[in-house]
């Protein structure tokens, strides 16, 4: 049974990735605004990292955890979850240049998406530490903990994918002249059902031990679905104005972001 203690390890992990997002904000203290070109980069390095993470760790430790049936399951049912919650926020897109001159109903819109999409991202990490403390398992000691690999690979993950997601955010709120530091907190705002989520997860996992492909499962089919219909997307609308489209730079940022992830799948 899961500690107190344990609990808490998973909550601060996964509030270390929301902080992360928070970073998106920093290139507004020194730039009036970031070009589509690294926009397109950037949400290209988020979707790499996203589907290295994805593939090799959650949907790898999930075929070794139940095999393919279980592991389906959860990846159906990840992507079921994507798919009713783009339609509670009415299947608006996020798209920061529609927004420049944006109302705030508009604007909690931009946030309500981003905040819905940041919550499988927890699950991922919460499922990712379903080993913590196990004997035997592969990981690293951290403050007393015997942390999975496999825990330390998500949050570094999804602790640098949310800087892209940070960044999204933070456009339409320049162009409302909102100071940097507020932008800041919404961006870490956006992501604060990620600790939430982790917390869940992790329960779950550690209740049931069938239950583990299937969560690995849910949260890789959820993180993929979202890079396959909304990041992926973003950076291709977002390149419409570029030479080729953008089509070079979607694609060195995800590259960048699987040759940035792939050696960590192997420490």
């Amino acid at each position: 049974m899961a500690s107190p203690a344990d609990f808490a390890l998973v909550f601060v992990a996964g509030l270390v990735t929301a902080l992360a997002t928070g970073l998106g904000a920093l290139p507004f203290f020194v730039v009036e605004e970031v070009s589509d070109r690294w926009n397109v980069a950037l949400w290209g390095l988020a979707s790499g990292i996203m589907l290295s993470a994805s593939v090799f760790g959650l949907v790898s430790e999930g075929l070794a955890a139940g095999g393919p049936l279980r592991l389906a399951i959860g990846l159906g049912a990840g992507v079921l979850l994507v798919v009713v919650a783009h339609e509670v926020i009415e299947g608006r897109k996020v798209d920061p240049h529609q927004y420049e001159e944006a109302s705030f109903r508009k604007l909690v819109l931009i946030l309500g998406i981003l905040t819905v999409h940041s919550f499988p991202e927890g699950v991922a990490i919460g499922v990712s530490f379903a080993d913590l403390n196990f004997a035997g398992a592969d990981g690293l000691t951290l403050l007393g903990f015997s942390v999975p690999l496999l825990a330390v690979f998500m949050t570094v993950a999804i602790s640098i994918h949310n800087v892209p997601e940070g960044l999204a955010v933070s456009i339409p709120l320049r162009s409302m002249d909102v100071p940097p530091w507020r932008m800041v907190w919404w961006a870490v705002f956006s992501s604060l059902p990620q600790p939430i989520g982790a917390v869940l997860a992790f329960y779950f996992v550690t209740l049931a031990e069938a239950f583990l492909p299937v969560g690995f499962g849910f949260a890789a089919g959820a993180m993929i679905y979202l890079v396959l219909s909304e990041f992926i997307p973003e950076a291709i609308d977002l390149g419409v104005t570029l030479p080729r489209r953008g089509v070079p730079e979607l694609v060195a940022g995800v590259t960048a972001g699987v040759l940035l992830m792939v050696p960590l799948a192997f420490v």
